[in-house]
């Protein structure tokens, strides 16, 4: 599994394989694979084994998502994106013109629909809260514009590529529209 870690200003690429019985290779930006020998006792501490040194760490997780990870007496404040959550956030930051027809980046269940046909909407307001693999998403305009049409409501379960909304662009912003 590929994920996005942020640790301050630094973003890094890493990948993480199972080899199995708590044997993980792990790659950061491409960079030579370590294998890693984690082992978890109870209240989320991990004993790591990496390349024959010994390590133990504790994570927790955050209400906001984030991870607070300590080793030894080093702290340190992560964000982990996996790659079904990258692709529902940058769906969701695409940009884009013209009506847009907000879709579902994978199946879920529609947790609140945070708009109704009329209202108007600014470019990365939240319009969809959606759960998709125990996770609750908050999907945001592509656009300022109107909501013209609302095809789910809460406690409904959609496929990829469902029709969530439709949000047309103030008139003026609308291809062929007055300059």
């Amino acid at each position: 599994m590929r994920y996005e870690v942020t640790h301050g200003k630094d973003v890094f690429s890493v990948d993480v394989h199972d080899v199995g019985g708590g044997i993980y290779d792990v790659t950061v930006d491409e960079e030579t694979p370590v294998r890693i020998d984690a082992a978890k006792s109870p209240r989320t501490v991990y004993s790591l084994l990496i390349d024959s040194k010994q390590f133990e760490g504790s994570v927790d997780e955050r209400d906001d998502g984030r991870l607070d990870v300590h080793v030894g007496s080093s702290a340190f404040d992560f964000e982990v994106i996996d790659e079904r959550r990258k692709a529902l956030l940058s769906a969701a930051t695409t940009v884009v013109q013209g009506k847009q027809d907000i879709l579902a980046q994978m199946p879920g269940k529609i947790v609140k629909v945070l708009v109704e046909v009329g209202q108007e909407v600014s470019a990365d307001e939240g319009v969809i809260v959606m759960e998709a693999m125990k996770m609750e998403n908050e999907i945001k305009s592509p656009i300022d514009g109107v909501v013209t049409e609302v095809s789910v409501a809460e406690g409904d379960a959609v496929e990829t590529d469902a029709k969530l909304l439709v949000i047309d662009p103030p008139f003026n912003q609308r291809p062929f529209g007055p300059s």
